[in-house]
């Protein structure tokens, strides 16, 4: 079976929802979690996110809490939406961005609704993950570099949007294409 990257930002509440469906799922391709900056890709395809459009925030902010309930996920906004993921998805690269940090930190923000640039909640996550400090790991060029290369290489696949599952040269977007 083809490996399945995965492309996703925290700052999706549509990743968090395929996140928990990909994870449930037991005949699925090995899963490379592929954290990358939404905004980045936003920015070199000229595109406006959901929550820059007044009208489409409000559908996607309804809509997103109606997909999890029918499909069973807990889902709680964190107290500001948008927030600048940049930590998170540096933080997740930092430890491998392996299933286990990156599961950590979505339930962290989605699922009990915390704010990953709070200091109390930016504390205690680090706490949960077994990082003494979190602030210094997330400022090493190799973790900068590291977010940097997997934007570029999203872009270089023809990656718009997140989430997008690639698998072999097959891109499928959004939490409907899981």
């Amino acid at each position: 079976m083809s490996r399945a990257d995965w492309y996703f930002d925290f700052i999706s509440p549509f990743a968090y929802l395929q996140w928990c469906r990909l994870r449930a799922l037991r005949d699925r391709p090995p899963l490379i979690p592929r954290p990358v900056l939404f905004a980045g890709l936003l920015a070199h395809w000229g595109h406006k996110g959901p929550a820059e459009i007044p009208a489409k925030r409000r559908f996607t902010y309804r809509h997103v809490q109606w997909l999890a309930g029918r499909h069973g996920i807990v889902l709680r906004f964190p107290p500001a939406h948008p927030f600048n993921p940049l930590r998170a998805l540096r933080l997740a690269l930092a430890l491998g961005a392996g299933e286990e940090p990156v599961d950590a930190i979505f339930r962290f923000v989605w699922e009990e609704g915390r704010d990953p640039n709070s200091a109390d909640d930016w504390r205690e996550l680090q706490s949960r993950l077994g990082v003494a400090d979190a602030d210094a790991l997330i400022e090493s060029p190799q973790v900068k570099s590291g977010l940097r290369a997997n934007v570029e290489e999203a872009i270089a696949r023809g990656v718009f949007g997140v989430p997008t599952l690639a698998i072999g040269s097959e891109l499928f977007w959004g939490f409907d294409a899981t």
